[in-house]
């Protein structure tokens, strides 16, 4: 097995034994992140010198057996989205000056440095992380690697590129309505969006009351080793979240005695059929873990216009901040999209917490029959890169096309974005695994065992189709 196939656990596992050293490890990843980010544009910066100088100190604690932390010499990416010291943090925009200065981390990079992760760079996002696809006037698209004609999905798009292609093993994403998500399935990658305030959040975001941290990676054991890093509390964060403790994963792949409800479309979602066949089959393969699978519906319609109202305001808060000459130099996308949310009021927003409310009600209700819900994490696969909806689809933003993903932001539930198979044009499908509030272990358990049981691939270099 070469560096470029490995986990961070299995990485670790070589440090210890001297087999491998950090800077062989972040050598070979700068290396292929020079060969490879060309084509897909995963980093939208990286840090070769600080790289390779934060990877020599671990290797010389390594060598005295004295690592620093859980993630010491690990290749490691923060999403540009992120407050990280001495590199840009541009949220995507022209409006927002090259020059600096980039002096704070937010606590989830003070975490990562403290436990010793290597920081190769910043992934790629859309300005101000506004959609689900990532592609941006000033970083250019991010392109899909199992296709590079197919976008990765957004808004955490460079990272599930990077993950996928394994440039670095650990990547931090965020997520308001799918961000982490939506690009795990469209790479056939790992993503979790923890119960909401689970890794604390600073500066925070333009949609507070829905926005998530976490992982995305290959695998399920290198999330929850990434999760055990950072769900610390910091002073900054001022939002009272979930209860934070080390995540436990049983070893076995037994899922006897969980309650798993099967959704396969809402009751109100059209899903590719591709889709909902290879989903349908993962579902056969939880049952035959031994979880007990009960076909239903989770009972709400479709909260659009709930959740557009949050994401209005969080919008009208930005356009508020910005001159004239600003708004000239967003994503033209991004000024339509703040001009159409103008019409949102305090007595929206404040409407639709408590339709917000209503909903979470109803999904803890939900939960006391039911450990987990699966189902599709998206309706269809990746399309074309450069298009924020289908091209030929008629739909008028990525809401209309990411109906499973932004329901699980209102509840603030945790929730993954798990492989579980391929179209016939090669493109990864997930499935998503929705989890109690607090439930993240139970999310994680089973995300595990389907892994363990039922392994993916990875693409070893962009396919590049004509």
């Amino acid at each position: 097995m070469t560096i470029a196939q490995m986990s961070a656990v299995e990485l670790l596992e070589h440090f210890r034994a001297r087999r491998l050293s950090p800077v062989e490890v972040t050598e070979d990843a700068l290396a292929r992140i020079e060969r490879f980010n060309p084509q897909v544009n995963a980093y939208c910066y990286t840090d070769p010198q600080g790289a390779l100088d934060t990877a020599r100190a671990a290797e010389q604690r390594w060598f005295k057996g004295q690592p620093c932390g859980a993630l010491d010499g690990l290749p490691t990416s923060i999403k540009e989205l992120t407050a990280t010291r001495g590199m840009p943090t541009r949220k995507a925009s022209r409006v927002i000056p090259a020059e600096g200065p980039w002096e704070v981390d937010a606590p989830i990079t003070t975490f990562l440095r403290d436990a010793g992760a290597v920081i190769l760079g910043k992934t790629t996002s859309p300005e101000f992380g506004w959609k689900g696809v990532t592609d941006s006037p000033l970083y250019g698209i991010t392109r899909n690697p199992w296709d590079t004609r197919m976008t990765s999905g957004g808004s955490s798009g460079g990272a599930a590129v990077a993950a996928s292609l394994n440039l670095g093993v650990l990547h931090q994403g965020s997520d308001a309505g799918g961000s982490i998500r939506i690009p795990s399935s469209f790479t056939g990658t790992f993503g979790f969006k923890p119960t909401f305030g689970y890794i604390p959040q600073w500066p925070a975001s333009a949609t507070t009351l829905v926005s998530h941290l976490g992982p995305m990676t290959r695998t399920v054991d290198d999330a929850v080793l990434f999760l055990q890093t950072v769900a610390r509390p910091d002073p900054r964060d001022g939002l009272l979240g979930a209860p934070r403790h080390t995540p436990w994963l049983p070893q076995d792949t037994d899922l006897r005695g969980l309650r798993i409800a099967y959704s396969a479309d809402f009751g109100y979602v059209q899903v590719d059929p591709q889709v909902a066949r290879a989903v349908a089959q993962a579902v056969e393969r939880l049952a035959q873990l031994g979880a007990q699978v009960e076909a239903v519906d989770p009972g709400f319609s479709d909260p659009l216009e709930l959740f557009k109202t949050v994401v209005y305001a969080g919008a009208v808060d930005l356009a508020r901040q910005l001159s004239s000459e600003q708004k000239d130099l967003l994503d033209p996308g991004l000024r339509r999209f703040t001009e159409q949310c103008q019409h949102t009021t305090l007595a929206h927003f404040t409407a639709a917490q408590e339709a917000r409310a209503a909903l979470v009600a109803r999904m803890n209700q939900f939960h006391s029959r039911y450990d987990l819900l699966v189902c599709p994490m998206m309706p269809i696969t990746a399309f074309e890169a450069g298009h924020d909806v289908p091209p030929g689809s008629g739909l008028e933003d990525w809401m209309k096309w990411s109906p499973l993903s932004y329901p699980f932001n209102l509840t603030q539930q945790p929730a993954a974005s798990l492989p579980c198979g391929f179209s016939s044009e090669g493109l990864p499908i997930g499935l998503q695994v929705v989890g109690a509030r607090f439930a993240d272990d139970q999310v994680l358990r089973v995300c595990r065992a389907y892994e363990q049981a039922f392994p993916t691939t990875h693409p070893l270099a962009p396919i590049v189709k004509n």
